[in-house]
């Protein structure tokens, strides 16, 4: 079979031979109570989760939901760390918590892999990415980014208010992936669209849900055609050619880790540059020290990823089992919050702070287990890269209007607009 054979169909096209998965009843609303109707799309979760995290962290730690068709929510650092590391009774097949549950027999590749994947497939799909996200491959884009950035900034010129999310942290991960997967930079704009859609959309009618999905992978397939008529030195490129078990990949599995590349290798990173800018411009104490004392940004760069941490993964059940008091079925959901994990104050001292100067931080932002983010040299990069760029050409600033910062929902968080005030 020649590569060309490969993607003659839309991944996403329906194929009458393959399985189908299950649809839950959609529930929307405010919640009652957290312990027993948590929802992750609520604007107060999306705006302080915090609060909300603690509570049930103290009187329910692992909480429960009959939304989604049934999940539930552990908020201790033990009790996330448990299931992240248990593969044998939680399968990773949907990371995104939603009202359709993919068949069983998508294990162990899931639809993006190697994040979707379950062992033992996850092992040798993880390790086809390694060598584009170590420390050396990482290091070779630190100037092109940190360029980017002062060019950013320089468009603020005459400015007194600016979006540092839309203006600044969004676009930085995205001229990143965009250069890793040879993509065009101009279809920035297109790649929020596709993203809000993946991680804020769960509770779409399911015809509106399949039809973004089918743009996305519409739009990834563009992507693959001309790489096959033009190919070259880029990470979409190498997936096309790369083989495992002494084959090609499957076109499912190229267009399904271009996917997760293009949604997480942005989001995640968008959304902590963001946070930090978030909170250095209501913390002028914080801030001020961070310009006065520049070597410290890298300790400061880990507690904030520790305190805001982006990332929720989901998984799901595999068969009907009590787990620590809980009576989980098949094929409920399980809300992994990095979040939460991280402000456990059995875990950490002075969790519910922010402590820039903390030596000691052995966070989960990243993750825990065989799904840690194979991607956090990169993150880490950008994140670094644009705080000291910003800082360097914008030491003061501060927040225009408290009320005008709105984050996400779902299952990544971050500021989507961010007014903040130069000077």
């Amino acid at each position: 079979m020649s590569v060309d054979d490969r993607f003659t169909r839309s991944v996403r096209e329906p194929d009458p031979e393959e399985p189908v998965g299950t649809r839950s009843e959609i529930i929307t609303g405010p919640v009652g109570d957290w312990a027993t109707d948590f929802s992750h799309l609520e604007p107060e979760w999306a705006a302080d989760p915090y609060p909300i995290q603690d509570d049930l962290r103290q009187r329910c730690p692992i909480a429960h939901t009959d939304r989604f068709g049934g999940g539930w929510l552990p908020t201790r650092y033990e009790d996330v760390a448990a299931i992240a590391y248990d593969t044998e009774r939680f399968s990773s097949r949907s990371i995104v918590m939603s009202n359709f549950r993919p068949p069983r027999e998508l294990a162990p590749v899931g639809g993006t892999p190697p994040i979707s994947s379950d062992p033992p497939f996850h092992h040798d799909a993880r390790k086809l990415l390694l060598p584009a996200f170590t420390k050396t491959a990482v290091s070779r884009r630190e100037a092109a980014a940190r360029a980017y950035c002062h060019s950013l900034i320089d468009a603020f010129e005459g400015r007194d208010v600016v979006d540092a999310a839309g203006e600044y942290a969004q676009h930085i991960p995205i001229r990143v992936i965009s250069d890793m997967l040879g993509f065009p930079p101009e279809d920035g704009p297109r790649f929020r669209v596709f993203i809000e859609n993946v991680l804020e959309g769960v509770n779409l009618p399911p015809e509106e849900r399949m039809a973004n999905f089918q743009e996305l992978f519409d739009y990834l397939y563009v992507q693959i055609h001309d790489h096959l008529a033009n190919p070259r030195d880029d990470l979409t490129t190498y997936l096309i050619d790369a083989e495992l078990y002494g084959q090609k990949l499957q076109p499912e599995h190229v267009s399904g880790t271009m996917a997760l590349l293009l949604i997480a290798g942005i989001d995640t990173t968008w959304s902590a540059i963001g946070a930090s800018l978030w909170h250095l411009a209501k913390t002028p104490a914080d801030r001020e020290r961070l310009v006065a004392e520049p070597e410290l940004l890298p300790t400061a760069m880990e507690e904030f990823l520790r305190a805001y941490a982006p990332v929720t993964m989901a998984r799901l059940v595999k068969e009907d089992m009590t787990w620590h008091g809980a009576d989980m079925k098949a094929d409920d959901w399980i809300l992994l919050s990095f979040p939460s994990a991280n402000r456990d104050p059995e875990q950490f001292d002075r969790a519910g702070e922010v402590v820039i100067d903390r030596e000691v931080n052995r966070h989960a932002a990243f993750g825990l287990g065989i799904h840690r983010c194979v991607g956090s040299h990169l993150a880490r990069m950008e994140l670094r890269v644009a705080l000291e760029v910003w800082l360097e050409r914008v030491p003061s600033f501060s927040l225009a209007d408290p009320e005008a910062v709105r984050w996400a929902t779902g299952q990544v968080r971050g500021p989507r607009t961010l007014p903040v005030r130069i000077g």
